[in-house]
């Protein structure tokens, strides 16, 4: 069975840096020992680094803010999306869109479901704790 295809919601990075423990984390964890595979494209990493350099998180371990970030980085399949979406009304959220479409990703994983977070055709839009219950289903 091939390794489930995922793009992270910059929630889920920025929740896994607030809670190294918590449920976020665990994905990153799944990342780290490649029980899944992670994509992502340059404007998401891009997002990613800009919103961890927000004041409001300049308290963050900066340790674990590299760590998470060469992680990503590191372990990631780097996707180019080739069409523009427009399947949320907040224009950002579109980039997650683009890039699940364009790594033909199972899931996106998000921590703000009720933000217009539709499926897009085959991408399932769930939590970080639906995510582990879909892979641990018998826990």
């Amino acid at each position: 069975m091939s390794r489930p295809r995922i793009v992270l919601d910059t929630n889920v990075l920025i929740s896994a840096a607030i809670q190294p423990r918590g449920l976020p984390a665990q994905v990153l964890e799944l990342i780290a020992s490649r029980a899944v595979e992670l994509c992502i494209s340059e404007e998401l990493l891009d997002e990613y680094r800009e919103v961890f350099g927000r004041a409001k998180f300049a308290g963050l371990d900066l340790h674990l803010v590299t760590r998470l970030l060469t992680l990503v980085a590191d372990e990631a399949t780097l996707v180019t999306p080739a069409n523009r979406l427009t399947e949320s009304p907040d224009e950002s959220d579109n980039r997650f869109y683009e890039c699940a479409a364009a790594a033909e990703a199972d899931y996106i994983v998000t921590g703000n479901i009720k933000h217009s977070k539709k499926p897009y055709k085959t991408t399932k839009i769930v939590t970080a704790r639906q995510f582990l219950a879909l892979l641990a289903p018998d826990k």
